[in-house]
């Protein structure tokens, strides 16, 4: 019997039994030979990248190298082929050898060489020339001012060159040496500081300790260069001792400038030596460019820094007859009209002097400091000088009369 409440659930002979189902099997894959001889080759060349990875990048490189200089030395050939001929290959070939191996050559291009570029400055908010120089038409036609000789008391100068006097300064007492080895030689003139105070004394017979009038002094210049300097009114002069610096050409000067002005580059054997290895040669009229070249022979100190203060300070002695001369400093490029440049500085203002401002310093004693710090000169040596700047009433404060003092 059946209760009422009881549910039918109808069931099919087309359902199939979950008992009966079919069970999927799964198959894994078989990895192929191949597949793993593939990665056991990357890893191979991988560890003989590692290895090898300095050859690998050098081996480029001097390639490279090869084939830069396989045209280095196809390039004067060629040119030599194409322009000059078959019997002008060496010369071309030697030329371009002088280039590379001498690269002082082509300095002369750099920077602000050749540049007539003015060189101003900001005054009160205003930026100024600081050079003002006369136009280039009032150049052509400038005077070199006549001035009148004074009357001088002084009708006598005796030279002397003192051989065996001792050098005396503050306590301490410098004997005559040899030139090689001391500063203080027969081209100073062996003055002592007595006879230096004598010197400030007008008399009508003045005695000067003067090297150039010693035969053992030294600086020797040729009959010829001699006469050459004397003829000169006035003159712009640079010198380059002991192989020195390279010449530069001095540029913008007017035609009337290069009539009446004199450049003039004093330079020893070493030097003369090492720019005719360069090809900078002196022609059969003993100029290179513009500037006179004077070959000074038997230098008379072993410090070229020294020699070189010779035609610096003694430009009065070197040209006798000169009204004006210019200084340039060996490793810089006189871009300037001479005859501009006296009359701005000079001739203007009623000047008789122009120098510039030291750029770092301006009291001699910091000087002296800065001299003994780079082993310019010996701290006895600079000590000696220092004493006698004491005992001619120099400043130590920087100050003169109240004013900042510039040396």
């Amino acid at each position: 019997m059946f209760n009422n409440n009881s549910i039918s659930i109808s069931v099919s002979d087309d359902e199939p039994d979950e008992l009966g189902r079919m069970r999927v099997r799964v198959r894994r894959k078989r990895k192929k030979p191949g597949h793993r001889l593939k990665n056991e080759f990357l890893h191979r060349v991988v560890r003989k990248l590692v290895r090898y990875w300095a050859l690998l990048i050098f081996l480029p490189a001097l390639g490279l190298l090869l084939y830069e200089a396989s045209r280095i030395g196809r390039k004067p050939r060629s040119v030599a082929n194409t322009e000059l001929g078959a019997s002008e290959k060496s010369t071309l070939v030697d030329s371009e050898l002088s280039n590379v191996t001498n690269p002082s050559l082509e300095k002369k291009s750099d920077g602000n060489l050749n540049r007539l570029d003015a060189t101003t400055r900001v005054v009160g908010g205003v930026r100024q020339r600081c050079l003002k120089i006369l136009s280039p038409e009032e150049l052509e036609h400038l005077e070199i001012p006549v001035r009148e000789e004074a009357n001088s008391p002084v009708s006598k100068v005796l030279y002397i060159s003192e051989n065996d006097t001792p050098f005396l300064g503050g306590n301490s007492t410098l004997s005559q040496e040899h030139t090689d080895a001391t500063r203080f030689n027969l081209f100073t003139g062996s003055q002592t500081l007595d006879q230096r105070s004598k010197t400030f004394k007008v008399n009508e017979t003045v005695s000067m300790n003067c090297g150039f009038y010693s035969e053992n002094g030294g600086f020797k210049i040729s009959n010829e260069d001699k006469d050459y300097m004397q003829s000169c009114k006035v003159v712009v002069s640079t010198c380059a001792f002991g192989g020195g610096d390279d010449l530069y050409q001095p540029i913008g000067m007017s035609e009337e400038s290069l009539r009446k002005v004199c450049y003039v580059a004093f330079w020893d054997e070493v030097t003369l030596s090492s720019q005719e290895s360069a090809e900078h040669r002196i022609d059969g009229y003993g100029f290179i460019g513009k500037w006179r070249i004077v070959v000074v022979r038997d230098l008379p100190f072993a410090d070229q820094r020294l020699n070189g203060k010779i035609p610096k300070m003694l430009a009065h002695r070197l040209f006798p007859h000169a009204k004006y001369s210019i200084w340039v400093d060996s490793k810089s490029q006189f871009r300037r009209d001479p005859l501009g440049v006296l009359e701005a500085l000079l001739w203007r203002s009623n000047s008789v002097l122009a120098i510039s401002e030291h750029g770092a310093r301006s009291s001699v004693y910091d000087e002296a400091k800065a001299v003994v710090k780079k082993n310019k000169a010996k701290p006895e040596e600079v000590e000696v000088q220092l004493s006698q700047y004491r005992h001619d009433g120099l400043p130590e404060d920087k100050r003169f009369n109240g004013k900042k003092v510039h040396f």
